[in-house]
């Protein structure tokens, strides 16, 4: 049987010690902060990320240099004779086809298998960790690749949105529409789902938001995967620090999740930072996932 490494990046939201507990590898993620390059969970903690983007800091999103990749890979294959990469979805980054670009070299031909399974954040840890449990099942290299693909849009995304700023920063809606949301305190619903971010819903009210997003994801379970009960649908949630302390609502909104889903061992994690940067602090996220039959 050969030896398979699982490599993601940090926009899985897996930290660098996780991953060790986890037997997986994480490429760790540039951010430019004022022009200053920083790595996710290397040189940039998630606390200090959220403190930048909230006082305002020019925050750009960027891909590892290639070199950073092909290191990575080579470093692997001296203990491993393949390596599934899982990098974040193609639709949202550019990393993905970077990734594909340097496997179809000769020297990683048949070595380094890119999976591109439309992922990020926690829907994009549960691939790493499908990815791991193939892996130890016994799994080949094309098999693995080819189970994550077929299940690739077997998952979807709810993002609450506390703010409007940053998304008419990104240029995802106009200032107008900024001013007039603001002024109606709208809390927005985002929806990923493949390779697209896109607008769902506007509530008026955070408890609205959170129903909205509950209930989508109830309906995507029962109409879309055929499956809610425990070990067959994984619910997640993630979220983005707000500026004040919100562990508390993080939490309650857990239990309204786990009301509605009894049995599911709910992972909460924070958003990625590419992200994050582009839907601000105190957002809340539920997501579901079809599990993959080992």
């Amino acid at each position: 049987m050969s030896k398979i490494a699982i490599l993601t990046d940090s926009n899985s939201g897996i930290t660098q010690a996780e991953a060790k507990e986890l037997g997986v590898y994480v490429i760790p993620m540039p951010f430019y902060i004022n022009d200053e390059k920083f790595l996710e969970d290397i040189t940039l903690a998630q606390d200090q990320f959220y403190e930048r983007l909230v006082e305002g800091a020019d925050i750009k999103t960027s891909t590892p240099a290639p070199a950073d990749v092909t290191d990575c890979w080579d470093e692997l294959l001296k203990e491993h004779d393949a390596i599934i990469m899982i990098p974040m979805s193609s639709g949202l980054s550019s990393t993905m086809q970077m990734s594909k670009m340097l496997a179809s070299e000769d020297e990683y031909e048949g070595k380094v298998w890119v999976v591109d399974n439309q992922r990020i954040s926690v829907t994009q840890r549960q691939a790493a960790l499908d990815a791991k449990a193939l892996a130890d099942a016994g799994k080949t290299p094309q098999e693995i690749h080819d189970i994550l693909m077929a299940n690739a849009m077997e998952s979807s995304i709810y993002i609450m949105v506390d703010t409007l700023t940053y998304l008419k920063k990104g240029g995802r809606i106009t200032p107008a529409a900024a001013a007039l949301g603001t002024l109606l305190k709208l809390k927005p619903v985002l929806q990923i789902q493949g390779e697209k971010l896109d607008a769902f819903a506007k509530a008026r009210t955070v408890k609205l938001a959170k129903s909205i997003m509950i209930k989508q994801v109830l309906e995507d379970a029962a109409n879309r995967y055929g499956v809610s009960e425990p070990g067959k649908l994984h619910i997640s949630m993630a979220y983005t620090p707000g500026t004040e302390d919100k562990t508390a609502a993080i939490e309650e909104f857990k239990k309204e999740v786990q009301a509605t889903f009894p049995g599911h061992d709910i992972v909460v994690n924070p958003l990625s930072l590419s992200v994050s940067c582009h839907i601000g602090p105190g957002a809340l996220a539920v997501t579901a996932t079809k599990a993959i039959e080992i």
